[in-house]
């Protein structure tokens, strides 16, 4: 206990690693409350209008609200949250309208040059009796919208998916460290402590995915689990806990000769404890720049994965499948579809790898 506040200390004198670290907190926050910031909060932020698909930054559009003839069902506070909320109304991208009797007239956007006439009688809109058509309308049916990064192919909006885009990033990132962490410590520990015929089969194992090819290795596990969200999590955290656990078992292997590990088997405590209560904790630090390189990495694999299309499926947003749905924007004058995931990953991947660097420097592992 310390030597905690010096590595805080160290830590928080290198602002290179402080401002990765506030980087990744603040990508939390935006990936936990990605629906309430998100300006479509549908469910995935699939809100297709097809007739303002690629459209630059800052673009404007003006919409008309059309009930749906189903109304869906609105969850709760919290599924909102954390799966969005259905949209009651159909978006008709609109560049004008006027009332002729008790139908409203609209100027349907078709494209940029591109317009036709579309009618809906007032009582489809749900005009409330006593009330000025155009009044109502301007108010509850007529909305504006900036799309900030533009539109995708589909007319959806890039902020919007790349908010919700950071989660499969954040999620990725977590169950591949839990599981690899959990797999290495567990056989790096063994192979640490006992040696003999018990390291040699794990390290053989160890050399034995280290020399397949990672992509391929998750592959292999992908079509043997599927390729479902979770799937996927779990495929690149089963790749990811070799590094780990021949780290663990160099640390337990030097450990296991000091002075205070010989006291406690002479008092004649059990392996596990000792390995438990004794050793895991003095190699905290090295583990947890372990686990900033393994969240990178398992970034960068999900990220290719959905763009070679074994990742995460769509329409679900992820950054990797964003690229790949796009990157054929880069010869066609509209690159930022492509780009702006791309720097996102770069963005993160980077805070991650500089923050591990920054802990390495601060608890001098060796």
């Amino acid at each position: 206990m310390e030597d905690n506040p010096s590595i805080y200390r160290k830590l928080r004198r290198n602002k290179p690693a402080l401002v990765a670290l506030c980087f990744i907190l603040l990508t939390v926050l935006l990936a936990l409350f990605a629906y309430p910031l998100s300006p479509d909060s549908t469910p995935l932020a699939n809100n297709m209008v097809v007739e303002i698909s690629a459209r630059p930054s800052g673009y404007r559009q003006q919409f008309l609200l059309v009930p749906k003839q189903r109304v869906p069902q609105q969850p709760g506070w919290f599924d909102g949250l954390l799966n969005g909320r259905p949209s009651a109304y159909a978006y008709v991208p609109v560049n004008g309208y006027f009332i002729s009797g008790d139908t409203l007239k609209v100027r349907h956007r078709v494209d940029m040059a591109l317009e036709d006439t579309l009618s809906y009688p007032l009582s489809r809109l749900g005009l409330p009796a006593g009330q000025a058509p155009e009044h109502w309308i301007d108010k509850h049916r007529i909305r504006e919208q900036r799309f900030l990064l533009g539109t995708d192919r589909y007319g959806r909006d890039i902020l919007s998916r790349l908010l919700i885009g950071a989660r499969v990033s954040i999620t990725v990132g977590i169950v591949s460290v839990l599981l690899s962490l959990s797999i290495g410590l567990l056989l790096g520990s063994l192979a640490g402590w006992y040696g003999g015929a018990i390291d040699n089969a794990i390290m053989y194992l160890i050399n034995i995915l280290w020399s397949i090819p990672t992509l391929l290795l998750v592959f292999a596990i992908t079509l043997t689990i599927g390729k479902g969200f979770w799937e996927i999590f779990i495929a690149i955290g089963l790749t990811s806990w070799v590094s780990a656990a021949r780290l663990i078992r160099g640390q337990v292997m030097q450990l296991k000769e000091m002075d205070f590990i010989t006291a406690a088997k002479a008092l004649g405590f059990r392996d596990s404890r000792i390995i438990f209560r004794h050793i895991l904790p003095n190699i905290a630090g090295p583990v947890m720049v372990v686990a900033a390189a393994n969240f990178a990495t398992a970034i960068l694999v999900e990220a290719g994965l959905s763009f070679l299309g074994v990742g995460v499926q769509p329409p679900t947003p992820s950054w990797g499948l964003m690229i790949k749905e796009h990157y054929n924007f880069l010869i066609a004058g509209h690159p930022m579809p492509a780009l702006i995931p791309g720097m996102a990953i770069m963005a993160l991947v980077l805070a991650f790898n500089i923050l591990g660097n920054g802990l390495r420097d601060a608890i001098d592992v060796r």
